[in-house]
């Protein structure tokens, strides 16, 4: 009986420090990484279990980050045609809000499952507005995007119906 209260003991010191060493080293996330109660272990004999003291590695762990990062900074870009022929020049037009102004934006379309950018670029205005310009060769169904040239910010897509 004396060693399960030892270990006990033991186990909730070490949790304790843990959590100290966490709290002071990487913030409250780090802290609910490193649990401070030890878990049971269950004996074959069925007496009380034994707590297994956590591991200290567990209190250098560093802290998660909430969310997922994302570019600070929109596009938004439409077109007044839907539908277009051949060969026909379309415009899109759209705003940007955390893009500084003469940033390079280009144009993407879905090609395969992956986005590849095209040969079409503009440059942000002043007021935060940009129109880009391009004739579609290729009938069938065109799914494009504006994104800045380093990749980090982008549009939702935009459908056009190449006939």
């Amino acid at each position: 009986m004396t060693s399960v209260l030892r270990h006990h003991r033991y186990g909730r010191a070490l949790g304790a420090g843990a959590m100290t060493v966490a709290l002071l080293s990487g913030g409250t996330a780090g802290a609910f990484a490193a649990s401070s109660t030890p878990t049971p272990k269950a004996t074959k004999t069925g007496g009380m279990p034994t707590m297994k003291p956590m591991p200290t590695h567990m209190a250098a762990t560093k802290p998660m980050p909430t969310g997922t990062a994302t570019a600070k900074g929109s596009i938004t870009v439409s077109t007044a045609h839907k539908t277009v022929r051949h060969g026909e020049t379309v415009a899109f037009a759209g705003r940007v809000k955390g893009v500084k102004s003469g940033a390079t934006l280009v144009l993407q379309h879905r090609m395969n499952g992956k986005w590849t950018t095209l040969r079409s670029m503009t440059t942000v205005n002043r007021n935060g507005t940009f129109t880009i310009r391009r004739a579609f060769t290729a009938k069938g169904t065109e799914t494009v995007r504006v994104a800045t040239k380093d990749g980090k910010i982008m549009s939702s897509p935009v459908t056009v119906k190449v006939g």
